[in-house]
C-alpha cells in the first residue's frame, strides 16, 4: 500500500491522465476508477467518515466564540469574573450549608428510627429531595416540570432518555426515585452505598457478567412493592449528548407493567450538561456547571404507556423512544449506547479487511 503514495508508483495523482482510461500514457496504469471500483468498501468507509452518526451522539458541540472583537472582549472577561469570584464561592457556600444540614440530619434519621420503618423512609426520603435541591440551587438550575408529578404506585417504571448524572438529580429533588444507575467509585460510589441505597437503588456494573440476571430479579420485586419508591431506569445504558437518542434496553420494558416516559431537554444557552465519563470525571463536571451561568432544562412527565397486543418488548421500547424523542425534540439512531463502553468485536474488523484484500488482489489479477 506505500507504493501508491511513492512517487515511483503507477498512480501519479499529479498526471492529468491518470483520469482517462483512453489515454496512450495511462496504457498499464491503475486509474483513478480502477482504484475507486476496488471493492464497495471504499465507499462504506469513505460513508463511515463523512457520516459518523455513533461517535456523533458522545461529543459535546461547543458554542461559537463571540468574544472576537474590541467590543465584547471586556464583557466577556467581566462576565469570567462574574462567574468564577463571585458566583461560584456564593455556591459552594450554599452546598456546604446544605450538607452541613443534610449529613446530621440524615443519620439521627437513620439510627434513631429504626424501629419506625415507615416514619424512617418518609423522612429519608424529604433529605434526600432536599440535598438535590441544594445541588440544583448549585447550578442556579432553573427547571420547568411539565406534567403530573410522579405518584408511588406498583407496577410501574419511568424511563428517561439520559445526558448526565445530574438527570437524577434534577428529577429526585422532585420525587425520590429508587434508580438504576451504574455503580461509581470514589464519593460517588460512597454516596450509593450509603444514602442512596436508602431509597431501593439497584447498582449494576458492566463488567460482571451476571449483574445483569440479578438486576433484572431485583426490578421485578421493586415495581411488585406497594410502598416501595418510584423506579426510575435510564435505558439507553449511557450518557448521550441531549442532540440524540441511542437504542433502548429491553429489560424495562419486559417487567409487565405500566411505562412512564420521561423527556428531559437541556438548552445549551448558558452550560452544556452532557457528561462525557470517559474524558472527565464527576467532580471536574460539577465544577463546570457551578462556574456557569445557569443549567437550564425543561422536564416532561409524558402520558404512561403499557403494552399492546401483540407487540414485542423490543416495538415497545422503540415506541416509547419515539414519544421522549419528539417531546424533547432529540434525534433517533439505530446505535446501542454499550459500544461507547465496549471495543469492536475483532472478528468484525478482520472480515472487513479480509474482504477488502480479496478485493484488491482480484482486480490486480484482472489487470
Amino acid at each position: 500500500m506505500p507504493g501508491l503514495y511513492s512517487s515511483n508508483s503507477e498512480v501519479d495523482l499529479d498526471r492529468h491522465d491518470y483520469l482517462h482510461e483512453s489515454s496512450p500514457e495511462a496504457h498499464g496504469k491503475l486509474l483513478l476508477h480502477d482504484l475507486l471500483d476496488i471493492s464497495p468498501i471504499l465507499s462504506e468507509a469513505a460513508g463511515a467518515i463523512v457520516d459518523d452518526s455513533f461517535t456523533r451522539c458522545f461529543k459535546s458541540n461547543p458554542p461559537e466564540p463571540w468574544n472576537w472583537n474590541v467590543y465584547l472582549f471586556p464583557l466577556w472577561c467581566l462576565g469570567v469574573l462574574t462567574r468564577y469570584v463571585v458566583l461560584f464561592p456564593l455556591r459552594v457556600v450554599l452546598l456546604f450549608a446544605g450538607w452541613l444540614i443534610f449529613l446530621p440530619s440524615f443519620s439521627l434519621v437513620h439510627f434513631l428510627l429504626r424501629k419506625n420503618d415507615k416514619l424512617r423512609r418518609q423522612l429519608e426520603r424529604y433529605l434526600v429531595e432536599f440535598i438535590c435541591s441544594v445541588f440544583v440551587a448549585s447550578w442556579t438550575g432553573v427547571v420547568k416540570y411539565h406534567g403530573p408529578r410522579p405518584s408511588m404506585r406498583p407496577k410501574q417504571v419511568f424511563v428517561a432518555n439520559h445526558t448526565s448524572m445530574i438527570d437524577f438529580i434534577i428529577l429526585e429533588q422532585m420525587t425520590a426515585f429508587a434508580v438504576i444507575m451504574q455503580k461509581h467509585a470514589g464519593w460517588v460510589g460512597l454516596l450509593q452505598s450509603t444514602i442512596l441505597e436508602s431509597l431501593g437503588c439497584i447498582w449494576f456494573n458492566r463488567t460482571e457478567a451476571k449483574d445483569r440476571e440479578i438486576v433484572v430479579k431485583k426490578m421485578k420485586e421493586h415495581v411488585e412493592g406497594t410502598d416501595n419508591n418510584p423506579l426510575l431506569v435510564f435505558p439507553e445504558g449511557t450518557c448521550v449528548n441531549n442532540e440524540y437518542t441511542v437504542m433502548f434496553k429491553k429489560t424495562p420494558f419486559e417487567l409487565d407493567c405500566t411505562v412512564c416516559p420521561i423527556a428531559i431537554k437541556y438548552n445549551k444557552i448558558f452550560v452544556d450538561a452532557f457528561w462525557n465519563s470517559k474524558k472527565q470525571s464527576f467532580t471536574n463536571h460539577l465544577l463546570r456547571l457551578m462556574t456557569s451561568w445557569a443549567v437550564v432544562c425543561d422536564v416532561w412527565y409524558l402520558e404512561p404507556q403499557t403494552l399492546k397486543p401483540g407487540e414485542t418488548p423490543i416495538q415497545f421500547a422503540e415506541r416509547v423512544r419515539d414519544i421522549i424523542a419528539v417531546r424533547a425534540g432529540i434525534k433517533k439512531v439505530p446505535w446501542n449506547g454499550y459500544w461507547k463502553h465496549e471495543r469492536p468485536n475483532p472478528k468484525h474488523s478482520e472480515q472487513k479487511q479480509q474482504g477488502f484484500a480479496e478485493s484488491v488482489l482480484r482486480r490486480l489479477q484482472e489487470r
